[in-house]
């Protein structure tokens, strides 16, 4: 404890204060302009008085020294565990520990910098000014950062008082080859070549003898490796068809190079969904019938669809005397649809057409080898399906699921999902979207279905006491629906509350054009973070356990749980970003985890070019824990802190104040008696 200071507690106010200086001033002044022998003891007797107004006090404190506080930075980020690195990390960590405890009055704080969330990298400024907003920062007296310097954050924008350090991993030799995705498409349309661009570069001490080719390898879905060898440091592109639709997992690798140092940036994925250019649909409609309009306002609703429409207005058969000529009807161009331009057509509807002579057999014989051949064939059928002139007696019938047994059922029913139908991704979950009734779903009634027998198939709706309504199948490499009523326009126009016409109708289009979604049997995984969704759709009752395969080769099984009609589901943490291969049975699927190419092995060469501007900034220094590991010395604030072979810490002096005391300089009356004195001795100095 020590008198450290003098205060000042004026019994006026302080303008109050400075006037009666000012007056003081005057008269001592002008005692001296007119030469009296006692002016400097007026002048004293003066001050006496004003320190008796000031009352000056004498102030004193104890303080506690506080200790200066080190804080070590040490990056745990991928890149800074590459090759020895880590080990780099941990000596030039436990070093920098024994010198601040060899420092008097210091402390050591340390923070870890974990990999970044969602791919961020090496976020040190951040951690920094977190670190910095709970450090005292009149005691911080130095920062060390064990990093192999690839920052990945905005640059630190608030001052630091003390000096900055780097103590750089990595080796001098260190050199890496890199995989670039310079630019992909999110989307690419079904069957046309796509340009991916791509480069190969080269970073830090490359030797000499190294190839300047390397052997690309790529796989499409999980597909067999195409390879090609391809140049380094030059951009180039590369041309792929999708063929899938929805989302594609491109996988790209590069051979591994002798001696570089991780083969973690040697790969890529890179997801594209997969789309169909505008569909072509041909509607053909027999006769005009409530139910084509319902169709019609379907198809072109949808901008994705082409619409060929025709409707036999005046059939061959038909003998009303009119001139050929004379009428303004389009004829029907048969051979050009039906034989010509068939397979341009990605959907062709039947609606209620019936044999008139229109279409010979060979032209029928044509659209089944182009369903066989993967189109897709919707038949709508109405009393004529049951008749002597249905399309089933035609060549056609050879690809048709069921056999029209001539009946014509003529009463009121309600549709109802069959129990396949419950699990098909084209009737499932259809009952939900009607308010439930107690016998159904409470869906509005038909009125006409034609009888059928099955003969192969899926039927996913029924009718009259069971009977098949509506009948799925696939033949050869396409596909063909049978739906065995024309009357679907009365959940249209809300007949008893209607149904979910469009819905039904909308799926059923697209599970013939192969949609993704709507494929029966499928494995598919989805990703929230870490968190994998494994979905199983099958028709079967019961799946077996599905395998995973890690990016790294492992395998483990998981148990399928069924959780919805049709619908089984298991999820697991994904140990790692990359490609996992799923399989069940004899069905395959991939799932990318991560980005196209982690952030943190996009630069794998040490460097210290990111954090020079704050090492200059605070007159820090750089080493390199290959070569030497520093020695600690304490300089003065405003001098260079590093130098050859050490780094610097700042001295703060910072202190606690435990008591604080003050005590008057002299009492007022003391004051006051020594102006009276002074005042005295003027007066009798000035009278002789």
């Amino acid at each position: 404890m020590g008198w450290d200071s003098i205060i000042f507690a004026p019994r006026l106010d302080w303008p109050i204060l400075a006037a009666v200086a000012a007056l003081c001033a005057l008269m001592v002044g002008l005692a001296l302009w007119q030469g009296l022998r006692g002016w400097w003891l007026r002048g004293l007797a003066a001050l006496a008085l004003l320190m008796a107004l000031a009352n000056p006090s004498l102030q004193s404190q104890e303080r506690e020294k506080l200790s200066d506080i080190a804080l070590i930075m040490v990056d745990e980020t991928a890149s800074n565990r590459i090759g020895r690195r880590a080990e780099q990390t941990e000596t030039a960590r436990a070093h920098l520990e024994a010198e601040l405890d060899g420092i008097d009055g210091v402390e050591t704080r340390i923070v870890t910098l974990p990999d970044g969330p969602r791919n961020a990298g090496t976020e040190l400024n951040t951690a920094l000014a977190e670190a910095l907003a709970d450090l005292p920062r009149d005691r911080l007296a130095g920062i060390f950062a064990i990093t192999d310097g690839q920052v990945h954050d905005a640059p630190l924008q608030m001052p630091i008082p003390a000096p900055f350090h780097l103590l750089k991993t990595g080796e001098s030799d260190d050199w890496d080859r890199r995989l670039i995705i310079r630019n992909a498409p999110a989307f690419a349309i079904l069957g046309e070549p796509i340009t991916l661009g791509l480069r190969i570069e080269d970073q830090g001490a490359v030797p000499r003898n190294q190839s300047r080719f390397a052997m690309l390898s790529y796989a499409i879905n999980g597909g067999d490796m195409m390879q090609a060898m391809v140049p380094v440091g030059e951009d180039m592109e590369i041309s792929v068809t999708l063929e899938q639709g929805g989302m594609n997992v491109l996988q790209f690798e590069l051979e591994e190079a002798e001696g570089e140092l991780t083969t973690r940036n040697n790969a890529a994925i890179v997801q594209i969904n997969g789309v169909r250019d505008r569909l072509s649909v041909l509607l053909v409609s027999g006769e005009p019938n409530a139910g084509q309009r319902t169709w019609r306002n379907l198809l072109k609703s949808d901008p994705a669809v082409d619409l060929v429409h025709f409707t036999i207005l005046r059939p061959p058969d038909r003998h009303d005397g009119v001139p050929v000529n004379e009428l303004s009807l389009i004829a029907f161009p048969t051979r050009e649809l039906f034989v010509e331009k068939i397979d341009e057509f990605d959907l062709i509807i039947f609606d209620r057409y019936r044999r008139r002579g229109i279409l010979p057999n060979s032209y029928f014989a044509n659209i089944a080898r182009y369903v066989e051949d993967g189109g897709a064939l919707l038949v709508v059928g109405g009393p004529e399906l049951a008749s002597a002139e249905s399309i089933w007696r035609s060549p056609l019938g050879d690809v048709f699921p069921a056999r029209p047994t001539a009946r014509v059922i003529e009463q009121g029913y309600h549709p109802t999902v069959s129990d396949l139908g419950q699990r098909h991704p084209v009737t499932a979950g259809l009952q939900a979207l009607s308010p439930a009734a107690e016998d159904g779903p409470g869906w509005g009634r038909w009125f006409r279905q034609i009888d059928l027998e099955p003969e192969r198939g899926q039927t996913v709706m029924t009718g009259v006491d069971g009977r098949p309504l509506l009948m799925l199948d696939r033949v050869g490499e396409g596909r063909l629906a049978l739906l065995a009523s024309d009357q679907t326009w009365l959940w249209d126009r809300g007949f008893e509350g209607g149904g979910p016409q469009l819905e039904l109708l909308r799926r059923l289009a697209h599970w013939m054009m192969g949609e993704p979604d709507l494929e029966e049997e499928t494995l598919t995984a989805t990703s929230e973070g870490e968190r994998v969704t494994i979905l199983r759709r099958s028709l079967q009752d019961e799946v077996g356990e599905v395998i995973v395969e890690t990016p790294d080769g492992t395998r483990f099984t998981l148990d399928l749980i069924e959780d919805s009609p049709g619908e089984f589901r298991a999820t697991f943490d994904a140990p790692e970003i990359g490609l996992y291969r799923l399989r069940e049975g004899s069905i395959e699927s991939v799932i990318a985890l991560g980005p196209q190419a982690p952030r943190e092995f996009e630069g794998t060469i040490a460097t210290a070019e990111k954090l020079r501007p704050l090492i200059t900034a605070t007159r820090g220094g750089i080493t390199r824990v290959q070569e030497d590991l520093p020695q600690l010395r304490l300089v003065r604030e405003g001098r260079a802190a590093a130098g050859r072979g050490w780094l610097g810490l700042t001295p703060r002096d910072a202190y606690l104040t435990q008591e604080l005391r003050s005590a008057a300089l002299l009492p007022g009356w003391a004051w006051l008696l020594l102006a009276a004195g002074l005042a005295l001795g003027a007066w009798l100095r000035e009278g002789r």
